[in-house]
């Protein structure tokens, strides 16, 4: 843990300050967007565009860097998220909006594409695991921290966007100053997703169900809180109880992974979160309760993420793991895309905010239906030849999937020897 740390720390504290950032302008567009008179449907679209960009990012990122290198690509986005931040309470409009959202997600993927090339980089076998599992702490802390810091200012101003620009823009220095090397870049040829579908139909239906449910939570949650008449303090707190409840159960779900059939602990953990989705629906006008209710969703709904991938894993060779990875972000960026627009839809009805949770309860309950179906069509596999759970959060890349797939393959096969 410390060599992770002495060897990455200004990666890592750079990043932390990104996620500050990012968290604030998504919570805080919502509460905006409210005060703007923004219709929910109008924020829905702004809150989609952001997947988009992610999506494309992702995408464009390793050409980028092959060019230019990892500083000259990483300064250079930085630099536009911090400007579009400034630029969104000075053009206070959808379209622009909108556009401000692609681009700040393309930048965020590709930023966060050169920081996980960049951390795998510092990491050895003996301890990418623990690199691993301190970048998805770092993001969800980021997160949570940025929540407490939006009731510093008044929501209506400027200082509020401000203030992540300047973090962003911060965030750049200790890093571009830092003497760590720069890796090589190289990526996994992707497989097909046919060929993906073949190996492994609930990690792809599953992927694309959670990519919905993620995004609402991501990218509605503020658009509810403000629809449902919270104050700034309620809704801060309301969206950080996701992004807690994804640090605290994230192990223990891990854990229990390693001892059963996955694909029966997908059910459980789905069936929960619907039912924490219920909980909301039918009692939201209770705050308490609408707290456990986003604790409970974003502790079933993050693990879902490391479940897929590692049940996905259990049925392809080692060789396949990696070039499994683009795929499955891909699939689940598509689901990304569409759900912050059919929350705002269904948020626009008659049915009004508990549309919101209608939405992640729909999501919920077809993953556990199509996770048992599928426990009918083929044996599971044995306990004691899966694959480890290695936790990655839906806010990560290929790139970090792509690297806890080589880490899972590094500990099962030292496993392998050792028993030997």
């Amino acid at each position: 843990m410390f060599q992770v740390l002495s060897s990455a720390w200004a990666l890592l504290f750079g990043m932390g300050l990104l996620m500050v950032g990012n968290g604030m302008q998504g919570t805080l567009l919502g509460i905006r967007g409210a005060l703007e008179d923004f219709s929910t449907f109008e924020m829905s679209i702004v809150m989609s565009c952001y997947f988009v960009g992610f999506l494309g990012g992702s995408r464009m990122a390793p050409g980028m860097i092959r060019r230019v290198g990892h500083v000259r690509v990483f300064a250079a986005l930085a630099s536009l998220i911090s400007a579009v931040m400034i630029l969104y309470p000075t053009f206070p409009n959808v379209v622009i909006w909108s556009l401000g959202r692609i681009l700040i997600g393309f930048c965020f993927s590709a930023v966060y594409v050169t920081a996980e090339s960049w951390l795998n980089n510092a990491a050895d076998n003996s301890n990418r695991g623990q690199a691993l599992s301190l970048y998805m702490i770092v993001q969800t802390l980021g997160i949570v921290i940025a929540q407490a810091l939006l009731l510093t200012a008044d929501p209506s101003g400027f200082v509020l966007f401000v203030i992540p620009s300047v973090l962003v823009s911060i965030a750049i220095t200790p890093i571009l100053l830092s003497i760590s090397p720069t890796p090589a870049f190289d990526t996994t040829k992707p497989m097909s997703l046919q060929a993906l579908a073949q190996y492994s139909p609930l990690g792809c239906v599953g992927m694309f169900l959670l990519g919905g449910i993620f995004a609402a939570q991501f990218g509605m949650a503020s658009v509810y809180g403000a629809e449902a008449g919270l104050s700034v303090a309620q809704i801060s707190l309301y969206v950080a109880m996701f992004f807690v409840g994804a640090v605290i159960l994230q192990y223990p779900i891990g854990w229990v992974s390693d001892r059963m059939d996955r694909r029966a602990l997908i059910v459980v953990v789905s069936i929960i979160g619907g039912a924490g989705s219920v909980l909301a629906m039918m009692l939201g006008q209770n705050y308490t309760l609408l707290l456990v209710s986003a604790f409970v969703m974003g502790g079933m709904s993050n693990p879902l993420y490391s479940l897929l991938i590692a049940h996905t894993n259990d049925f392809l060779e080692h060789d396949d793991m990696a070039a499994a990875s683009g795929g499955l972000v891909f699939i689940n960026g598509l689901g990304a895309i569409l759900g912050p627009i059919v929350t705002g839809w269904l948020m626009g009805t008659a049915l009004g905010p508990p549309g919101f949770y209608l939405f992640t309860t729909v999501l919920f309950v077809l993953l556990a239906f199509y996770a048992g179906y599928r426990s009918t069509r083929r044996a599971a596999v044995a306990v004691e030849d899966t694959g480890e759970f290695v936790p990655i959060y839906p806010s990560a890349t290929y790139q970090a999937v792509e690297y806890a797939q080589e880490y899972a393959i590094e500990t099962e096969l030292e496993d392998e020897e050792t028993s030997k």
